[in-house]
């Protein structure tokens, strides 16, 4: 490492504690401080680019300094950069949420904001349970699927099923229980999942607010698969037990998987949809937690009634924010974005075939503009993944994978060429183990 980049990292860890970090592996394995981005390139302060293999933890959909959203938030920071949204309102909240119910699933009419991820789905699981609340009920229960995550403050965890992230916290969580996630992405195993999760939704039914899912893919979940059939039938059976189905499009939705949303793909409205990351294009914080009128009419009252939602954030609706996620749904509308994606993923796909016939590869699979490759034969202890990322950023591409399995999760900006160059790269980098 050169003297500047140097600099900057001794700097940064005599105060900064990182995300999902030992902070003891930056005694070996080197901080990249990243001076400045352009496109899906990411530049150090000695000049090298990486190739931004995972759109900066999945929220970067665009490529990065912008110029469309870049020029919008510039002129919205000369007009009004924040008002709380409790008794006032303003102009890119009130437009970005008429965009958000036009384009969402029909039914979806409410919208409520919020700050990050993790707290639209906090705000999803508290609306449901005070919902059956305001309605007589006491349901104190939430259901997710098997090897899910939905963020990491504690109702969030508290309905995830990633073990790494849940145990320590364990006394701590509100009850959840789980049911099995289908086991592939294949009819099959949504049938024989669908039949579990009726059997749980026969006995604890009338203790469940809502049922929370990832849809088509678990990101943090090692990236797990599974097909549009298991939400279509979930959402019957969820339906006739009046259990709420909430939909964490988080990382799925703004186009990930095909479609613009991935609930899409299997015909349904949920009751709530979670939705942040690419809303913003990867320029700032915010998410919006969509609901139904119904659910909407269970709070309206006359004050003395005490059954408002009981819920808030400094920053809610924070109008550079809304700006940022109106410019970015621009940029929807003024290309074919989905079409475009869909033959990148196809091409992806493509350059995924050689992995198979790599010895360590268990498995390769896809949806949309998200691919992995599962690694096998090797123990948790010799952190394999870390060895693939440390290849990547020596050849120039970020990779950041998930324990053995190594995934692609690229801004839909990215061209043919540099497709191949995150994909080769990565390929050597298993090769080589």
């Amino acid at each position: 490492m050169k003297n500047r980049n140097l600099q900057i990292v001794t700097e940064d860890l005599k105060s900064i504690w990182h995300p999902c970090t030992q902070m003891k592996d930056h005694e070996i394995l080197p901080l990249i401080p990243i001076k400045r981005a352009k496109g899906i390139y990411l530049y150090d302060f000695d000049d090298k680019s990486y190739i931004d293999a995972i759109s900066s933890w999945w929220v970067n959909i665009f490529g990065h300094v912008n110029e469309h959203i870049s020029s919008k938030i510039k002129e919205q920071l000369d007009t009004l950069e924040h008002v709380l949204l409790a008794g006032f309102t303003h102009k890119p909240a009130v437009n970005l949420a008429e965009k958000i119910v036009n384009l969402t699933p029909e039914g979806l009419s409410k919208v409520f904001f919020a700050d990050n991820g993790s707290s639209a789905v906090e705000v999803a699981l508290k609306m449901s349970f005070h919902y059956h609340k305001n309605r007589g009920k006491n349901r104190p229960l939430f259901l997710s699927l098997t090897n899910s995550y939905h963020g990491e403050t504690i109702g969030a965890l508290s309905v995830g099923d990633v073990e790494l992230y849940k145990d320590t916290y364990a006394p701590l969580l509100i009850s959840s229980i789980q049911t099995p996630v289908p086991k592939d992405q294949t009819v099959e195993s949504s049938k024989v999942a669908i039949e579990e999760l009726k059997t749980i939704l026969e006995k604890r039914g009338s203790e469940i607010s809502a049922f929370i899912l990832e849809p088509l893919v678990q990101g943090a979940g090692n990236m797990h698969m599974y097909h549009p059939l298991y939400i279509t039938l979930a959402k019957e059976l969820c339906e006739e037990y009046g259990v709420h189905l909430i939909v964490d499009e988080i990382m799925t939705g703004f186009g990930r998987t095909g479609t613009m949303f991935a609930c899409e793909q299997a015909g349904v409205t949920p009751d709530f949809m979670t939705i942040s990351k690419g809303l913003t294009g990867g320029y700032l914080p915010l998410a919006l937690t969509l609901t139904t009128l119904d659910v909407y009419n269970a709070f309206y009252c006359d004050y003395s009634e005490y059954k408002a939602f009981l819920h808030s954030h400094s920053y809610t609706g924070n109008p550079l924010a809304c700006t940022a996620a109106l410019a970015t749904l621009e940029l929807f509308e003024a290309t074919d974005v989905l079409g475009e994606n869909r033959k990148k993923s196809a091409y992806i796909l493509e350059k995924l075939e050689k992995f198979k016939r790599l010895p360590n590869v268990l498995e390769v699979r896809q949806t949309g503009m998200i691919a992995a490759v599962e690694l096998k034969g090797y123990r948790a202890e010799e952190r394999i993944g870390l060895k693939v990322y440390e290849y990547g950023l020596e050849h120039g591409v970020l990779l950041r994978p998930l324990g053995h399995i190594v995934y692609f999760m690229p801004p839909y900006i990215i061209t043919y060429e540099e497709i191949d160059k995150m994909i080769d790269t990565a390929y050597e980098a298993i090769v080589q183990l």
